[in-house]
């Protein structure tokens, strides 16, 4: 998973960071913690997952109304030029 503000980060700023934490939340409440954002992030990444498939799906059935339309205008198109052009009835 990309962080950007975790770039600029040291190793000895991190130390501190995950140092601060143990103090703030007890060795005990550190799994809980744990579980509980793993689970927001997942819930993050499913509704991300979600919003791709629906976006996905609609540009699915967009391009397939296009493609449907283009044929039907192209056959029409054909069959105006046939109507149009006598040369073509014989053909």
């Amino acid at each position: 998973m990309y962080i950007p503000f975790f770039l600029n980060m040291s190793g000895g700023e991190v130390f501190i960071i995950l140092l601060f934490i143990l103090i703030f939340f007890g060795s005990k409440r550190i799994p809980e913690f744990a579980r509980t954002l793993g689970k927001g992030m997942r819930e993050v990444r499913n509704a991300t997952d979600s919003i791709k498939k629906e976006i996905t799906g609609s540009v699915r059935d967009v391009e397939r109304e296009i493609y449907e339309n283009r044929k039907n205008f192209t056959e029409d198109i054909d069959k105006t030029l046939k109507d149009i052009d006598p040369a073509d009835k014989e053909k």
